[in-house]
């Protein structure tokens, strides 16, 4: 408990600082950041939404924004005739690289100093366990996001 709840202290802390002067609302920018890393730089509509934990209504509407602002794009899936892919465009890309320049000053300002290398190694490996671990109970149910 302690653990979890220090987990969500710092994180509830961090995220306004590392947010800040993002230059886009920070769902937009989880978005672009998931786009941006991913090969192709494409993904699936439903996967995207599940990554950035948003119901697929939810997502949609906020895709429809992105596209309108032409950051992304949505193209047929080839493998499947029902589903869309999420596309990082070429101003979405512009948008991520500027954004990602201020974020990592802040992350260098206020996640990085204040930490040895020694006291970022374990929280990394920690982590990355836990986001990869399965999940006994299924994914998330719709209403829960």
């Amino acid at each position: 408990m302690t653990l979890y709840g220090l987990f969500v202290e710092a994180f509830t802390r961090l995220k306004p600082l590392v947010h800040h002067d993002l230059g886009m609302p920070e769902t937009w920018f989880e978005v672009l950041l998931r786009l941006g890393r991913t090969p192709g730089h494409r993904l699936r509509m439903t996967d995207l939404a599940d990554a950035v934990s948003f119901s697929s209504g939810g997502f949609t509407r906020l895709a429809d924004r992105m596209a309108k602002e032409g950051l992304i794009r949505r193209d047929p899936d080839p493998n499947d005739r029902r589903a869309a892919l999420a596309v990082l465009t070429d101003q979405g890309a512009e948008a991520l690289d500027r954004a990602t320049t201020t974020h990592a000053s802040h992350l260098r300002t206020h996640v990085s100093r204040p930490l040895t290398a020694e006291d970022r190694r374990h929280p990394e490996r920690a982590l990355r366990t836990l986001r990869d671990a399965p999940n006994p109970a299924g994914p998330l149910a719709e209403g829960s996001r």
